[in-house]
């Protein structure tokens, strides 16, 4: 198809003059004269990071809420926990889970803390007309993104270790880290499975990367590894100034309107799930209450660590690989040329893309004029390491109003699945003569059948090797906008929904399918993938790519 042509099309986009302007107080309620509760414990934003009147406001809410109070505490010993508030940030519509009205145009705010001794992640979202939290989310072994005095102090921290200046046979201060936002683990420490909050500024000196794992918990260095960032032409290439006052204004403040060839939807780009579809239908039948891309855990093979990169907005957000164009709308064609439908398109890249330690994912949605859907999530390289592994976390919710019954093939007639449960896409897996793997079907036949990456996309890969998790809907499962799902370096199935899974009953009952595949990168001449390299072309560097892509496709099922 013609959207796998910009593949070879896309020279290097530039980011980032990475400005966040503060929220226009002028337009914004009053801030209301608060103090914290006397006593409080919780670590409120330092001084130096520069919030609003409004910001800090919303913090204070936060930090009195009887959830947060009660959350500092350990409730047997009476004992202060260590807890800390992560980000401010104005409420957007994908902060909120459906039932919340409460919320006017400009009048509540998002608070993130993280909750150092449980491992554990608050989001509250607090009105500032009502000087009260709204509500409040608790996620176990999950973590916030990283601020930027913490980034900060995570670079210090790795300055300031003699195993870092003796592995670089330089002054640490003298190189400039990247990824020092970015979360990350390495087995056999305390950051593995992320029962630490750990970071890792990465040294680039020439064509290795050493990581410096810094345990933000206990502010100290636990390892430094270098990897192999395979050859280079190692020129920095020419940026861009991208507009990302524009892309907020018109695609992260407010959901767009999408209708085209009986698809109705709207889509908007979250503060780090991506980009966001909601009540889609076709030909005026629900098809998705929602549809997002949680984060994509990146892991190398050695050591087991990584990163977890969560995509999103660029302003007012935590993620750390950011949009740095709007979301596209792209012409699907056949091979004789003939347009069978259209793409939802958006790209994120790191700023100096496509050099080491440099990210670019980009994400789409495909939907058919026959009424068939796909969701893709695209790795472009280049990354830390040639030994990399990409795991995308999608997230599907369907109609709630609607009741499927899952349904998994077994090689000569399909089984219901009714408990909540996961499956990996194996060498063994069966599949119906179409393709299909799994199918949701409600008790009138309707529905639609799964068929899994096999080797559809034009990568050289031999298909998805996907994780599936099916779970029953509960709001405050991941509709409104995540945190980090979970650790980047498991191997297994623990990527983060299993979290989810409580045995509930599946049969006919409102779902959400989690999607996790599995891809992995290579740099050898010939047959790259998931790589992407500086090179000249008219005296120029331009950027050259070998994606690697992965999703399933639903087809409807008939009567």
């Amino acid at each position: 198809m013609a959207i796998w042509k910009r593949w070879v099309l896309l020279t290097f986009l530039a980011l980032f003059a990475a400005c966040q302007p503060s929220p226009d107080a002028t337009n914004s309620p009053t801030a209301p004269s608060i103090t914290p509760v006397p006593g409080s414990q919780i670590t409120p934003m330092p001084p130096e990071v520069e919030l609003d009147s409004l910001q800090r406001t919303a913090e204070v809410i936060a930090i009195n809420s009887d959830d947060l109070q009660r959350s500092s505490i350990e409730p047997l010993s009476g004992e202060p926990l260590r807890l800390e508030i992560f980000g401010v940030y104005p409420a957007r519509e994908s902060d909120l889970a459906a039932e919340n009205d409460s919320c006017v145009e400009g009048s509540c705010y998002r608070v993130d803390a993280y909750n150092y001794a449980l491992n554990t992640s608050y989001s509250l979202i607090v009105n500032l007309d009502t000087e009260t939290a709204v509500s409040f989310n608790s996620l176990s072994n999950v973590q916030p993104e990283i601020p930027p005095h913490l980034a900060e102090k995570a670079v210090r921290i790795a300055n300031d270790d003699p195993q870092v200046a003796e592995a670089l046979g330089i002054d640490p201060a003298a190189e400039t880290p990247t990824m020092p936002n970015v979360k990350t683990a390495l087995n056999n420490t305390a950051c593995e499975r992320s029962r630490h909050l750990c970071v890792a500024p990465t040294f680039i000196i020439d064509d290795r990367a050493l990581w410096v794992i810094v345990d933000l918990t206990e502010e100290e260095v636990v390892g430094v590894r270098w990897t192999d960032l395979g050859a280079s032409a190692g020129v920095a290439l020419t940026e861009e100034t991208i507009l990302f006052e524009e892309l907020y204004d018109n695609y992260c403040a407010e959901r767009q309107p999408l209708s085209r060839d009986g698809w109705e939807m709207s889509y908007v780009l979250t503060s780090s799930d991506g980009l966001e579809i909601t009540t889609v239908t076709f030909n005026n039948e629900p098809v998705l209450d929602s549809a997002k891309l949680i984060d994509w855990h990146v892991s190398y093979s050695r050591d087991g660590f990584g990163y977890s990169d969560g995509i999103g907005c660029p302003v007012f957000s935590s993620a750390s690989v950011v949009a740095n164009r709007p979301p596209e709308i792209i012409d699907l064609t056949d091979e004789s040329g003939q347009v069978i439908g259209f793409a939802l398109w958006q790209d994120y890249t790191h700023p100096l893309w496509p050099m080491p330690c440099n990210y670019r994912y980009q994400q789409q949605y495909e939907f058919y004029t026959d009424g068939r859907f796909r969701i893709v999530g695209t790795n472009l390289g280049r990354g830390c390491g040639t030994d990399g592994t990409y795991r995308p976390i999608f997230r599907l919710q369907w109609p709630s109003t609607v009741n499927y019954t899952f349904e998994e093939w077994q090689g000569e007639s399909w089984q219901s699945w009714e408990v909540e449960q996961w499956q990996l896409q194996s060498d063994q897996t069966a599949y119906t003569p179409e393709g299909y793997q799994y199918r949701l079907r409600q008790e009138n036949g309707r529905g639609y059948a799964i068929e899994p990456g096999q080797g559809q996309f034009p990568d050289g890969l031999s298909g998805d090797s996907a994780y599936l998790y099916l779970t029953r809907y509960r709001a405050e499962e991941g509709e409104a906008d995540m945190l980090t799902l979970g650790s980047c370096c498991n191997t297994d199935y623990q990527q983060g929904p299993e979290t989810f899974i409580n045995a509930e009953n599946t049969l006919a009952a409102p779902l959400v399918t989690w999607y996790v595949p599995q891809l992995d990168n290579d740099d050898t001449p010939g047959q790259e993938t998931c790589w992407a390299d500086s090179i000249v072309e008219d005296g120029m560097f331009t950027a050259e790519v070998w994606p690697c892509a992965a999703g399933p496709l639903f087809v409807p099922l008939g009567e």
